[in-house]
């Protein structure tokens, strides 16, 4: 098998985000892959649109990606103690594809957030919303990057070892489910 491929999903939009810069050392930690980007720019989940118009092309594109990817890392804030409204939509727009698309794929799950649980709450939310849709949660250390604004160098970069540790398990782990 050649390389597989590894979907990013941030469910911050911000390009600048904690999570971003989590998934590009998880993307660097996981190794050699073809790698694609989700993007949540979708509108919001309108039973009446969706009569209307059907499933939109952009969430079809994000079904698709999700559908062919060989494994999937999602990393995201929390918001309120909840999960963020871009993930959850996203996740709702999915569930109306036909063909399950998360079903039976790799994912794995992680936070970075500014607060000291490094999005602990969240995480657990975006998991229980992945049973539904049958995702292969890799369960195992969480890794919620607390304080995230302190853990990155101005490079972008995770600098404390013990997430980096956790990362790197996680995408060993990952990569293991893809072969």
């Amino acid at each position: 098998m050649g390389n597989p491929t590894l979907l990013t999903i941030s469910g911050s939009l911000r390009k600048g985000s904690y999570n971003r810069m989590l998934l590009r050392e998880a993307v660097a930690a996981f190794g050699p892959a073809t790698i694609d980007e989700g993007d949540l720019n979708l509108p919001l989940y309108d039973g009446d649109l969706e009569a209307e118009k059907g499933v939109p092309d952009a969430v079809e594109t994000l079904a698709n990606k999700v559908k062919t990817a060989d494994a999937i890392v999602i990393s995201s804030p929390e918001y309120n103690k909840g999960i963020s409204g871009v993930l959850k939509n996203a996740f709702d727009w999915i569930s109306r594809v036909d063909g399950m698309p998360f079903k039976g794929r790799p994912t794995v799950v992680m936070s970075a957030n500014a607060g000291r649980t490094g999005g602990e709450t969240g995480q657990f939310m975006v998991m229980s919303c992945l049973v539904p849709l049958q995702a292969r949660v890799l369960h195992g250390p969480m890794l919620c990057v607390a304080s995230a604004g302190d853990e990155f160098d101005d490079e972008g970069r995770l600098n404390n070892e013990q997430y980096r540790k956790v990362l790197a398990g996680k995408m060993e782990a990952l990569r293991a489910e893809t072969g």
